[in-house]
């Protein structure tokens, strides 16, 4: 299937838009404070922590799906949400891409030799502290996980096409240190997908596929 004829959700088309994000990227564009405009300065402000995530969509043909996890609840921070494989990137990673890689073989077993990185978004900033490095992978299906249970609690595939579909981006608040916080919130079916995984989500489907 060549990129012409590739269906809009599948491996294919998505490889194929991914390309085009290469980088390099300059300036904090992309983040929690997107919708919050009056948390610029405070989310900006903080000392940011480096991490990366992969977003791995698996190749089913013409209707890709995205891997995600539920991370455990006793991890500090962003304790049982759903969340993209990652962590920090520590000091002896060479690049983003390489630390997603390494966290996700470290989160969910799934092998860097197994994710085909086919490009990187933007960093995202997120309000807790960290500056984000979305990764862009393929993987082909039959593999198998292994989840760490001291971070994951669980491995998932969610459609891209619902995650693409702009239709299921509900825009959502909480009161936080006494202001009204705004965020993305994208339930699938018993998942309740929000916050900082669902503004990369968002994130990608701006750049990608609005």
């Amino acid at each position: 299937m060549d990129a012409m004829t590739a269906r809009p959700f599948s491996a294919a088309d998505f490889r194929r838009r991914a390309a085009r994000e290469t980088g390099p990227f300059s300036g904090d564009d992309w983040g929690d404070h997107r919708l919050n405009p009056d948390l610029r300065e405070l989310i900006l402000g903080n000392t940011l922590r480096d991490a990366a995530v992969m977003i791995a969509v698996v190749d089913h043909g013409p209707e890709a799906s995205v891997i995600l996890t539920q991370r455990t609840a006793n991890l500090r921070n962003h304790a049982s949400q759903i969340a993209f494989p990652g962590g920090r990137i520590d000091a002896a990673d060479p690049t983003p891409e390489f630390a997603a890689l390494r966290e996700t073989q470290e989160e969910i077993g799934l092998p860097p030799d197994e994710i085909e990185v086919v490009g990187r978004m933007p960093d995202y900033v997120s309000g807790s502290g960290y500056r984000i490095a979305p990764v862009l992978g393929i993987v082909r299906p039959g593999f198998d996980l292994s989840i760490n249970p001291h971070e994951v609690d669980d491995a998932f595939e969610v459609p891209l096409a619902f995650l693409m579909d702009p239709a299921n981006h509900r825009r959502d608040s909480r009161v936080w240190n006494e202001r009204e916080r705004f965020f993305y919130a994208m339930p699938f079916e018993d998942r309740h997908i929000w916050g900082v995984t669902a503004g990369i989500i968002r994130t990608m489907y701006e750049r990608l596929y609005r």
